[in-house]
């Protein structure tokens, strides 16, 4: 592991390295500079002291030729043994991967009781699934989570590991990624495998979402690649399905924590989760304010649908962020998708175009959210949203 150290002898609380440090985790005490908990190991304070009196020991790479790595990996999410719908969706495209590899598909289960999580993994597509039950793992703690997955990939050294762009897999992954010194893309929207060299190519947004990006790691494995819920598909459980379910035993100091889970504390202002929703009503900044909201709650109502919101909804504080669509919020892909007032930037493009049928409702008519919509209303969103409510009611009692 990488480790940092201030040499008592040589500080002289000269400062120079805490104003160098951009994470606040070097502090002044009785003249001398002092490394919290919190460093990155990022190595800024290094170069500043004139007088060598800190020491960054990077952990050295191990030398394991790139062909010896083999596998296409996927690490599964669950709470409470409930798989979430996004492993489901990688070990899809997964299979595809692995296939055009000739290699095979597993997964990393961690947790407490995850036996028949384990069952429904191989049932999705899994060969293989890597199990780590302890009870110390039954709630998510980024430290342990992350020693394991680290120690699994120095054990087995898989060729691509994947995982979903998750609360849970954009805090755990990055953690594994450094433990074990390779790269990773967060945020893809596709992955494929380049016939000319086998490499992994991962396809995501960049510079605001403008462009779409294709990054290859070609120097390191394993490749490493965060995926959104609900931008690939899964595939149809086969409960006869065979595979192979490996109990991997860990070393007890990997589990060892400094943090400790409280409690899980649900959002209770979103009736449904929009990530799963057949059926999402989405309020942009042409919605005016918070008190409009609840025009769309009601057409929500009577479709059994949720609301959304776009970032400006968002940001303007008219309803919270667990309902925003796009880029720096969820991305969807209900059977019906409509959008009242919002005009269709890009960032929010990217998040609901995969929508089955999107109406779109907005008084411009050369708003870019008409780009992509399957039907298309110019008006003002306080006049047709009423109507359409009323209609579908008489329709759908």
């Amino acid at each position: 592991m990488s480790s940092i150290e201030v040499l008592e002898d040589r500080c002289v609380g000269c400062g120079l390295c805490v104003k160098a440090c951009l994470y606040d985790a070097i502090e002044m005490k009785d003249g001398l500079a002092v490394i919290k908990d919190n460093c990155t190991l990022c190595g800024a304070c290094v170069e500043p002291c004139k007088f060598d009196a800190i020491i960054l020991r990077q952990a050295q790479r191990e030398n394991v030729p790139l062909e010896d790595f083999s596998g296409v990996w996927v690490v599964a999410e669950q709470r409470d043994g409930e798989l979430h719908g996004v492993s489901f969706e990688l070990l899809g495209r997964g299979r595809e991967l692995a296939e055009a590899r000739g290699a095979e598909l597993s997964a990393v289960l961690i947790g407490s009781g995850v036996e028949e999580a384990g069952k429904e993994l191989v049932a999705h597509g899994a060969d293989r699934v890597y199990v780590v039950d302890d009870p110390a793992l039954r709630h998510y703690l980024d430290g342990p989570y992350a020693n394991v997955v680290a120690e699994l990939i120095r054990r087995h050294r898989p060729e691509i590991v994947l995982t979903g762009a998750t609360a849970v897999g954009r805090s755990l992954i990055p953690r594994v990624a450094i433990q074990v010194r390779t790269g990773l893309t967060a945020d893809c929207t596709a992955l494929d495998i380049d016939d000319a060299d086998g490499l992994l190519l991962q396809t995501r947004p960049a510079f605001g979402g403008n462009i779409m990006a294709t990054i290859v790691c070609p120097n390191h494995r394993p490749q490493m690649a965060t995926v959104r819920h609900k931008v690939m598909k899964a595939l149809e459980a086969d409960p006869a399905r065979s595979g192979d379910i490996v109990n991997e035993d860990i070393p007890r100091e990997l589990l060892e924590t400094k943090t400790e889970f409280v409690e899980f504390v649900k959002d209770l202002t979103q009736k449904v989760n929009i990530a799963e929703a057949d059926v999402i009503v989405t309020g942009g900044r042409g919605m005016g304010g918070p008190e409009n909201f609840p025009l769309l709650e009601e057409l929500a109502g009577v479709l059994g649908g949720a609301v959304g919101a776009s970032r400006a909804a968002v940001d303007a504080g008219w309803i919270p962020y667990s309902h925003q669509v796009g880029q720096t919020g969820k991305t969807v892909q209900p059977r019906l998708y409509i959008a009242c007032g919002v005009s269709g930037a890009v960032q929010h493009l990217a998040g609901m175009q995969s929508s089955r049928t999107i109406v779109a409702i907005n008084k411009d008519p050369d708003a870019p959210i008409f780009k992509v919509a399957t039907y298309g209303i110019v008006g003002d969103v306080f006049e047709v949203v009423p109507v359409l409510t009323k209609r579908l009611k008489k329709e759908l009692s």
